[in-house]
Order: structure tokens, then C-alpha cells, then sequence
């Protein structure tokens, strides 16, 4: 059985992600001299293209589109296309500004993306939609930890950690 959830609305993602306004930036890496402004496509619930650059959200993994999650009664539903959903929801009128921190092993680049004044890695993951990677910062272990206290978005409900199910999926 399917979990059913309605897609969020521009207006309730705004809503909950007003204030995470003033959040604190990701711990900065490496940087390069590039800073990303325009609409953005939305590949997946940590990455997106701007302006025909795929770019990889610094210090966060969200779950994958093709993921599902298992409320406590055993229910699956996409918690990856939900995921995705939101981020989709919160760039969907306005534009993106990413600067970059690095490139990742794909040579895609990482970066602090906000959306108007929303830092997107730090709501994802404040929201439970997203996972602190602690592979590449701290920055975002509080803020995860207090999503997982308040049993927002994934922490709901029962889940794989993005890496250990892209992982299992690739030994296949």
C-alpha cells in the first residue's frame, strides 16, 4: 500500500521555510570564483541546474527520487519524490543564487544555493527532507539532530540513509 500525500504548495513551503531565513551559511570549503544566478531545474532533492550547471547542495543528502520510506504501520510511500517536491516548491518562483565551494567526484559543482532568503541546504535539512553529509561539514549536525527530535519530514517515519540505499542499489 501507497502512502498518499499531497504535493506541497508554494505558499506552505514558503511558510515553513520563513524562518530559516536568517540560518547560518554551510561551512565553506574550497572555493571558486563562480556564483550561479537564474531559475533553477530541479534534478533531485540536493541537486539542481542553473543556468545548464548541475549543482550539488554542499553538505547535504537528501533521499533519492526512486526512494521510499515505511511509516511505523508498515505504509510505503516516495519520501524521495516528496523530497524533491519541496525543493521544487521553494525555487519555483524566484531565482537561485549559488556560490561554489567545490566539485564533486561526478565534476558537478558543490555549492551554498539560496532561494531569495532561504538557504536551500540549511531548510532541507531543518525540515527533515535532507540529511546532514557529514563526509563534507558539521554545519548542518545541529540542525539535523533537531529535525530528527521533532520527527519532521523523514524522521517520521522509518528510512535508509541516501548513501546506504544508493549502496545497497549499485552491489545489486
Amino acid at each position: 500500500m501507497m502512502r498518499i500525500f499531497a504535493m506541497p504548495t508554494q505558499a506552505a513551503v514558503w511558510t515553513l521555510l520563513a524562518g530559516l531565513a536568517l540560518a547560518a551559511p554551510a561551512e565553506a570549503g574550497p572555493r571558486e570564483a563562480l556564483v550561479l544566478i537564474g531559475k533553477a531545474r530541479v534534478i533531485d532533492g540536493d541537486t539542481i541546474e542553473v543556468d545548464g550547471t548541475r549543482i550539488r547542495l554542499q553538505g547535504i543528502d537528501a533521499p533519492e527520487t526512486r526512494q521510499f520510506c515505511t511509516t511505523a504501520d508498515g505504509v510505503s510511500w516516495a519520501c524521495g519524490r516528496y523530497a524533491t517536491a519541496v525543493i521544487a516548491a521553494a525555487v519555483a518562483k524566484v531565482d537561485v543564487t549559488c556560490t561554489a565551494q567545490s566539485r564533486d567526484r561526478y565534476q558537478r559543482v558543490v555549492a551554498v544555493c539560496w532561494a531569495g532568503v532561504v538557504e536551500l541546504g540549511h531548510a532541507m535539512v531543518a525540515e527533515g527532507w535532507a540529511l546532514a553529509d557529514r563526509r563534507f561539514g558539521r554545519a548542518y549536525i545541529p540542525v539535523e539532530e533537531a529535525a530528527r527530535v521533532a520527527t519532521r519530514g523523514i524522521w517520521a517515519d522509518e528510512f535508509e540513509a541516501p548513501w546506504t540505499w544508493r549502496r545497497t542499489r549499485r552491489r545489486g
